[in-house]
């Protein structure tokens, strides 16, 4: 562990967002933190190396739910790395259970992390908060450390109470918006899955998220990353273009400066320091 890691600011890395495979990094100093590893351990590994970075920086993990595409290689990342990895009791007992994680989490890693308590990690808190879906638990993170703080709610199932204060606390956020509802009432998935999505414990959609924003960000927002879009259902660009007009529909004042961008579902970002 970095010791001179709080003199180093946060910086937010993603490495992909979406059904094929979600992945988060917090960084400071030498310091990394991942959040879900739905990409595959030899894909991450690629990626780590282009930005300098390798499996030995890592001093913990965090999980926010049990399904595939945010769980995949965490077993094996935990079996590399030897790191505590981060989540609820009942997430802990569903990583247990996938049959697509080919290696499991060393019961000796697993550290159980209740909704609402936090930990602290190299001068980074960590606090979950309950977000709807239909997996064996879900949680988001409300992240601080500082000055600065992050919100990071995906696959969430409908607005709730707890996503807009933790929203409205944040700096910067990640939410999802994954459908757009013209597109997926339209499109050739069957009805059951559009039922499933769109049910109150599947997916957000553009204009929910979009809602959700106006009645959370204030004067301190500062940036916004759209995540978890769907590849069949949504674009950047009509996710961006909705949140966008549902904001401005309604006619809250916006913070100065605002940036909102819509994540990559494949491939990373560019690090972005969080001032």
């Amino acid at each position: 562990m970095d010791l001179f890691a709080e003199q180093y600011p946060l910086e937010f890395l993603s490495l992909g967002s979406g059904s094929s495979g979600n992945c988060y990094i917090l960084r400071r100093g030498s310091d990394c933190v991942l959040i879900d590893l739905g990409i595959s351990i030899r894909t991450f590994k690629r990626y780590l190396y282009q930005y300098g970075m390798n499996l030995q920086h890592f001093v913990v993990a965090f999980v926010t739910h049990d399904h595939t595409d945010h769980v995949k290689a965490i077993g094996k990342f935990a079996a590399e790395t030897g790191v505590p990895i981060y989540a609820t009791s009942l997430v802990h007992e569903g990583m247990m259970r996938n049959r697509f994680m080919t290696r499991k989490v060393p019961e000796t890693q697993q550290k159980v992390l209740s909704v609402g308590e936090t930990v602290t990690i190299s001068g980074i808190s960590f606090t979950p908060f309950p977000v709807p879906h239909d997996s064996r638990d879900c949680v988001g993170y409300f992240i601080s450390t500082g000055d600065t703080s992050l919100c990071i709610a995906t696959d969430v199932g409908s607005p709730t109470d707890e996503i807009r204060q933790a929203v409205s606390r944040a700096k910067y956020v990640v939410l999802e918006a994954n459908y757009d509802l013209p597109m997926l009432a339209t499109g050739r998935y069957p009805q059951f899955l559009k039922d499933r999505i769109r049910g109150g414990h599947g997916h957000l959609s553009n204009e929910e998220t979009g809602d959700l924003l106006a009645q959370s960000i204030n004067q301190a927002t500062k940036r916004i990353w759209l995540c978890h879009l769907s590849e069949e259902n949504n674009t950047p660009d009509q996710a961006l273009k909705t949140v966008n007009r549902r904001l401005e529909k309604s006619g809250i004042e916006l913070p100065p400066n605002l940036r909102i961008e819509a994540l990559p579902r494949t491939r990373p970002i560019e690090i972005c320091t969080l001032d």
